[in-house]
């Protein structure tokens, strides 16, 4: 008998018991469609948080700030140092009545001379007290300084670049706020900042809106070229007395993306002898990443144990199957059918079985997939555009499909064995 006739057979004889086998399939059906959903859900969200990844830091990229100087965070509070916190100045860079701690001139140049970092750039927070346009409500707006660390995924528009113009990305939620019918109606419009000075004195800064930011996993506000973050800063310091010293809560050292783990460890503790602490993006998002990929793996270990439940439901269906047809194999060998062929047959009735349920189970899983993920991106998930709630990847399918397959292989296994070791004679006799 040749492959093609055994194939052909196997899904023949399938279909012998039709109720029998219905069951089995079902609860293979109930594995599948569970793996299937499972991992389309964690490749969804994981492919939205690689999205989001560019609004915290880019792969190249190590967020620093200064470490305590007294011990770990866990020993308690750090000291005050009035030398960090001020830069040594009798006046920050910050709205009246704001004196941040973080790191100043001196600290850039130490960061920067450590090994593997190629370039610092200060994260610069700048503070005003509104926005409006075209005779808007006024609406409060957290500001900063757009780096090349930070890449905007964008609902409309560009990103902010180094012109002379003062040009600002808005968040998306500011689009009605503003009175705008949409996102795209609202680039090239320009904007007007309040922004109050030292001596309490009111200011105005005109800035262009040249993209629309879609909101992420972090509530980031808007973000400034230089130009704009100079007219602001200008506009704070009009009546500030004495040298003005910038102090800044962190800054980006880029590294090369390249690094590996062993590389970028290095240069963390390099950074920690200087004196500063060093975040990647993985470090900064890998506890969510983490309690993402736990529940998709409790959720794909249930349906595993599924999977095996239906495995020893393959084992039952064709067991049975073996004890009614014992006389029939008895033939089949009597007439020069080899006992690996009787095997063969035998694993690819429960390899066809494992392909059905699979198939059924991913087809169906899909299909939900498909119909459900657009209603739940306008209705729940709505604050979160972009936002693929199901992603199926065909490789990630195929893969599951497979490993059903495989789990219908083995259980199937112990019957096909039985089959082929029966003696013609013996199988002839069977009553």
């Amino acid at each position: 008998m040749r492959a093609r006739d055994v194939i052909a057979s196997a899904v023949q004889n399938t279909f012998r018991s039709k109720l029998r086998t219905s069951l089995t399939v079902i609860a293979i059906f109930i594995g599948a469609f569970t793996l299937t959903i499972t991992s389309a859900i964690g490749a969804g969200v994981s492919s939205f948080i690689d999205s989001q990844v560019g609004a915290i830091g880019a792969p190249g990229v190590l967020s620093v700030t200064a470490a305590p100087e007294d011990g770990p965070v866990d020993d308690g509070p750090s000291l005050y140092d009035p030398e960090r916190a001020t830069g040594g100045a009798a006046a920050v860079d910050g709205p009246p009545g704001f004196v941040p701690g973080g790191m100043n001139e001196s600290d850039l140049d130490a960061i920067a001379g450590v090994a593997g970092i190629t370039e610092v750039t200060p994260m610069i927070s700048l503070q005003v007290d509104y926005i409006e346009a075209g005779g808007s409500e006024q609406y409060q707006l957290p500001l900063d300084l757009a780096t090349g660390a930070f890449v905007p995924d964008l609902a409309a528009g560009t990103a902010v670049a180094d012109v002379a113009e003062p040009q600002v990305q808005l968040p998306l939620d500011y689009v009605d706020a503003l009175g705008f019918a949409d996102a795209g109606a609202m680039i090239g419009e320009t904007g007007t900042l309040g922004v109050t000075d030292a001596v309490g004195s009111h200011h105005e800064v005109g800035a262009v809106v040249v993209g629309v930011m879609n909101p992420g996993l972090l509530e980031l506000g808007a973000e400034t070229n230089l130009a704009l973050a100079d007219a602001v800063r200008e506009a704070q310091q009009t009546g500030m007395v004495g040298d003005v010293s910038p102090v800044y809560l962190a800054v980006n050292a880029s590294i090369d993306p390249a690094s590996t783990p062993e590389q970028i460890a290095a240069i963390k503790d390099d950074l920690l002898a200087e004196g500063f602490s060093g975040m990647t993006v993985a470090d900064q998002i890998g506890t969510f990443k983490t309690v993402i990929d736990v529940v998709t793996g409790i959720l794909n270990a249930f349906a595993v144990i599924a999977l095996l439940a239906a495995g020893f439901g393959i084992v039952n269906t064709l067991l049975m199957s073996v004890q009614e047809r014992t006389r029939e194999i008895g033939l089949m060998k009597a007439m020069g059918m080899r006992s690996g062929k009787v095997f063969g047959l035998f694993s690819m009735e429960a390899v066809f079985i494992g392909f059905l349920g699979s198939a059924l189970g991913a087809g169906v899983a899909i299909l939900l997939g498909v119909t459900v993920s657009p209603i739940l991106a306008q209705g729940l998930f709505a604050e979160l555009p972009g936002l693929e709630i199901v992603r199926f990847e065909p490789l990630s399918i195929a893969l599951i499909m497979a490993v059903v397959m495989g789990i219908a292989f083995l259980a199937g296994t112990l019957p096909a064995r039985r089959a082929s070791s029966l003696q013609p004679i013996e199988a002839l006799r069977y009553e």
